[in-house]
């Protein structure tokens, strides 16, 4: 015999569709340099859509790792929802390792693209070159005013949100990878962990 109560998949959209749902008048609050910045989750979700929208815009593989190097913010949590609600995988590069350590991550994800707060350009552009499957560099603006590399894989977060359409999310295996994360303070290079949807849920 079988037992159907609570059978949904333990994936990160389904958690996505009941804050979308269920929380749209709250708001998610972030303190940032030019000062504190609110939006309600209806807002939130209308941009977490979007993004997915913009990471099939971006042509990134269908199972693509996707690099994070950012502070804890409104828009760090857009691509904890929204990166994985499409079947890819959110790699949130510590921001605090050296940097041969960054470079050696990057790599050994694999990383198609990264976004990045622009206040930590000066940390992570001078090492790009270094990351040969980095093929796009997305920046969100954070009120910092650091100058922008001239370069065609250095895009805009906002405008490409602003061009994307809202994406629809329907991650089908909760087994799937969701995140990556690098241990760090270990002997030799940092060791990765996997978190599938199912894992995170639960956590």
């Amino acid at each position: 015999m079988l037992g159907y109560m609570q059978e949904g998949a333990l994936t990160i959209d389904a958690m996505f569709h009941h804050v979308e749902r269920h929380y749209g008048e709250k708001n998610v609050t972030t303190n940032s340099p030019t000062g504190r910045q609110r939006m309600s989750y209806r807002q939130w979700a209308e941009r977490v859509r979007r993004l997915g929208g913009a990471l099939a815009d971006l042509g990134l593989s269908p199972d693509a790792r996707v690099g994070s190097f950012g502070w804890n913010s409104g828009r760090h949590l857009e691509l904890y929802f929204g990166v994985p609600a499409t079947g890819r995988v959110l790699h949130t590069v510590n921001i605090r390792l050296y940097p041969e350590q960054v470079t050696y991550i990057v790599n050994h994800a694999q990383d198609e693209a990264i976004f990045i707060d622009r206040s930590l350009l000066p940390v992570f552009w001078p090492l790009i070159t270094t990351m040969p499957s980095v093929r796009q560099v997305i920046v969100m603006d954070d009120g910092v005013a650091n100058e922008l590399p001239e370069d065609p894989r250095v895009l805009d977060y906002e405008q490409l949100l602003a061009q994307a359409k809202p994406a629809e999310f329907h991650v089908a295996d909760e087994r799937l990878a969701a995140g990556m994360c690098y241990t760090s303070g270990t002997t030799g290079n940092p060791k990765c962990v996997v978190y599938s949807h199912r894992s995170t849920i639960l956590h």
